[in-house]
């Protein structure tokens, strides 16, 4: 069956499809020994795809994997300031997997990585309202923090869902906070605690959708448990 270039690329664990996208544009990818443009469509069972040269296989075999990404890590396969990234803890799990999602730098916890492209567009595109919990260590006016976290309706003039928020543990100028969230938006949490005027000393996810972090060594990664996919593919 014909697919577009880009998603052939990406389901054969290459690249990602911006990343295909940008190689077709750069006359990288040929079909049948012809350059191929974008929109380009093609069928891996009757088509001679290569890149750079070399044929692409076929679909990579599906890998789910839990990292416990640490802080000092960039959410990404390659940087071009020579940053670490997560690719750097997994490359030893068999595949080329990509984050699901998100943790900026300073951040740290549950990520989960995958190839299963159709998988990570569903979880992360906004209509999955997916949950995702996180532990946050702040400090600052934080009697009645959790409340006012909970209100935030407006995140310098973005409409967010309100948030469940549980205080764990409270002194008099520090807490920490249990916080769950829907949309994931750029550096959400520590925006919301800014704007109540509080500052994030840590910020952990401990739980995304179904999965949870568990005692998952930090640095450390696990392939998921049947169940666990699973519980995402119906989730």
């Amino acid at each position: 069956m014909e697919e577009r270039l880009q998603k052939l690329l990406s389901a054969a664990g290459v690249c990602s499809r911006r990343a295909a996208e940008a190689y077709i544009a750069a006359g990288r990818v040929t079909v049948n020994g012809i350059p191929a443009e974008l929109g380009r469509r093609a069928d891996p069972e009757k088509d001679d795809i290569r890149l750079d040269g070399k044929p692409i296989s076929g679909p990579a075999e599906p890998v789910y994997l839990l990292l416990n990404k640490p802080r000092g890590y960039v959410t990404t396969l390659s940087d071009e300031e020579g940053r670490k990234t997560v690719a750097d803890l997994v490359r030893d799990c068999g595949a080329r997997v990509y984050p699901v999602g998100r943790l900026d730098l300073d951040s740290e916890g549950l990520l989960l990585m995958t190839n299963d492209g159709a998988l990570m567009q569903r979880l992360i595109h906004p209509s999955g309202e997916i949950d995702k919990t996180y532990q946050v260590s702040v400090y600052g006016p934080v009697q009645g923090c959790a409340a006012r976290l909970a209100s935030l309706t407006d995140l310098e003039g973005e409409s967010i869902r309100p948030a469940r928020v549980e205080v764990l543990r409270q002194g008099r100028e520090t807490a920490e906070l249990s916080m769950t969230i829907h949309e994931g938006k750029n550096r959400q949490i520590r925006r919301m605690c800014a704007a109540c005027g509080l500052t994030v000393k840590r910020l952990r996810r401990v739980k995304e959708h179904t999965l949870e972090l568990g005692d998952l060594p930090v640095g450390a990664w696990r392939y998921l448990m049947p169940e666990e996919v699973k519980a995402l593919q119906e989730g």
